[in-house]
This record gives C-alpha cells, structure tokens and sequence, in this order.
C-alpha cells in the first residue's frame, strides 16, 4: 500500500492507527465489482460535489456506486463527513464534527429535483456532539424534499440517538415513508463491531416508529461475515419482527482496510438464499439477502415492491375478515 494511502487512512481513522494489520482472505468471485467509469457516475459526482453533499456511496466505500450512480441513484449523507463513533467495520471518518451546514437541506432538495428522482435514501453520520443527535435536521432535510419534489419518496437511514430523548419522535413525525436503522450485528458481537451502540436501544428505536406512526415503513440491516452464527441471526430476525419491522437487508461485510475488523469468513449465495428463506418464513413483507446487498441498494425499486406487498397483504386480511363476517351470519 502506497504512503499516501496510508496518510488518508490515518487522518481518516486515527483511531485505529496503532492497531496491526488484519487482512482478510481473497475476495470470492461472486463479490467481485468493475471500477466505476460511466458518464452516469461522473454527472452523479460532479452534482454532488457541486452542491457541496456527502454521499454514503463514497465514505463508506460501498462496492455497487458504479452501479448505482450510472443510474443517478445516490445516497445522501447529511450533517456532514465526520462520525463522532468509531465503529469497527466503517469507513466513513472518524473525528469531531464541524457546525451542520444550514444551507444543506435546501441543496439536498435542489439534488433531488435536478436528479428527477423518484426514491432518495438520505442517511447521516452519528452527531453525539449535537443536543438531539441531529434530528431536528434531518427533519429539516425531509420537508425540503417535500417541498421541492413532492411525489418523491423518502427514504430515512439514521443514527441510534443514543442519550438523545425525543429524537425519535422529531423525525418520525416528519413522516419519511421507510425509516431504516441497521442494527448490523448480532448482540454477540457488539462490544467488537459496533462498541457504541447498544443492540437494544436500536430495536426499540424501531419499534417506537411503528407506535408513532403504523404507516411509515421500517427497514434494518445487517452484515454476515463477522462470525455470527445461523441460530443468532435466526434470533434477531425474530426480534425484529415483534418490532414489527417490515423489510430486512443482509449482505456480506467487506473490510474497508487493514486496520478495520477483517472479514471472518464469505458467506456464498447459496447460505444468503438460505437466510432469505428464513426471513420471509419469520413474516417480513420483503427481504434482500445477497452478497452486495446494501441498505439502500435498489432502494427505488423495491420500495415499489414493499408497497404492493403491504396493498396484497392487507387485501388478504380484508378477505379473510370477509369469510369469518360470511361464515358467523351463515350460523
């Protein structure tokens, strides 16, 4: 690895400087991804850059942006580029925060309407310094949006807000249409991945979405390759569903670089068509389980299918209600 790069790495995660280099195994055939080179990413970034906004795609060095942003699909990361945590598996920057940008929910929105898009994910970096945790932003961010372009969807991707009571609350009432909180991991392995966070804390958060607002669509993810074993992700399915979450993602975690967690092993196709499997049969209404599955891969196209699941689902309520009002008048 060249000196520069490990120049960047260090300002980006000083943190994890002093710790040795865990490579990981060769990366298996199926989770191999072309260079982005398209005239769709190079617009895609230049508007970006243009409008002064951050992109998960990019911090997080996520392996489908070629794909994503040939096709202007972009995930917004708000309140800037720096996370005041220091999770084991991210790549985004690790550091103090500067001041939010005041004028950012108005380019966000302008992105948006010049992209025409139908379906945006907005997500952020953890905002521990700020007072809420950055709700009342992104709350700001989501009625830009509708302001500009109000028949597009959106798309929420936040932060634990841990210690930040009410904060939930602010941005659930903003009413995006999925609000999506990864809880990553199993519990096992927290204190390792995700040492700032509390397993519970992220449930909950879920679940007090659906008692705000039943409407709103929830979403989490995960990440295999860790080390977790199938009865633990059995296990936090089934949490998730008496949250009453409606979607679930799971795909192969990728290390970022050496000083990250390496990956403990590479979960093939065949396990991940397995784990889908398993998700649907425990009542989730969609399920995403492949080896470049991200949070908001696809996220367009299957918010689509996520509505006309609940529209079949709740239809063959209406139904069954309509056979048991039959049956009891027959008696």
């Amino acid at each position: 690895m060249s000196t520069a790069r490990n120049e960047a790495q260090a300002l980006r995660h000083p943190e994890k400087q002093k710790r040795p280099d865990r490579p990981s195994g060769r990366k298996p055939e199926w989770i191999r991804v072309k260079a982005p080179t398209s005239k769709g990413y190079q617009e895609t970034r230049e508007l970006a850059r243009g409008l002064n906004l951050h992109t998960v795609c990019e911090e997080a060095a996520c392996p489908n942006i070629g794909e994503c942003w040939q096709k202007k699909h972009a995930s917004f990361m708000i309140m800037g580029d720096t996370c005041t945590r220091a999770c084991s598996f991210c790549n985004v920057k690790t550091g103090m925060p500067g001041a939010l940008d005041p004028f950012e929910p108005e380019n966000l929105a302008m992105a948006v309407a010049d992209m025409a898009l139908k379906h945006v994910v907005i997500t952020s970096v953890d905002r521990d310094d700020l007072a809420d945790g950055g709700a009342a932003h992104f709350a700001r961010v989501i009625e830009a949006i509708r302001h500009k372009s109000p028949e597009t969807t959106i798309e929420i991707l936040t932060p634990d807000f841990r210690d930040k009571p009410g904060a939930v609350e602010i941005v659930a009432r903003a009413r995006p249409d999925v609000f999506n909180h990864n809880l990553e991991t199993v519990p096992r392995l927290y204190t390792s991945i995700r040492p700032g966070a509390r397993y519970y804390q992220s449930l909950r958060i879920l679940d007090r979405v659906k008692q705000i607002d039943p409407t709103i669509f929830t979403k989490s993810g995960l990440m295999v390759g860790f080390g977790e074993e199938r009865h633990e992700l059995a296990q936090v399915m089934d949490d998730l569903r008496v949250a009453d979450v409606d979607f679930l993602t799971i795909g192969q975690y990728l290390q970022p670089t050496l000083k990250h967690e390496p990956v403990n092993r590479f979960v093939t196709p065949d396990e991940f068509k397995d784990y889908a499997s398993m998700a649907r049969g425990k009542g989730f209404l969609m399920v995403s389980a492949t080896p470049l599955t991200r949070s908001s891969y696809h996220a367009d196209r299957d918010f689509e299918e996520l509505r006309k699941a609940r529209e079949r689902k709740l239809a063959a309520a209406d139904e069954a209600k309509a056979r048991m009002q039959a049956t009891t008048a027959a008696q």
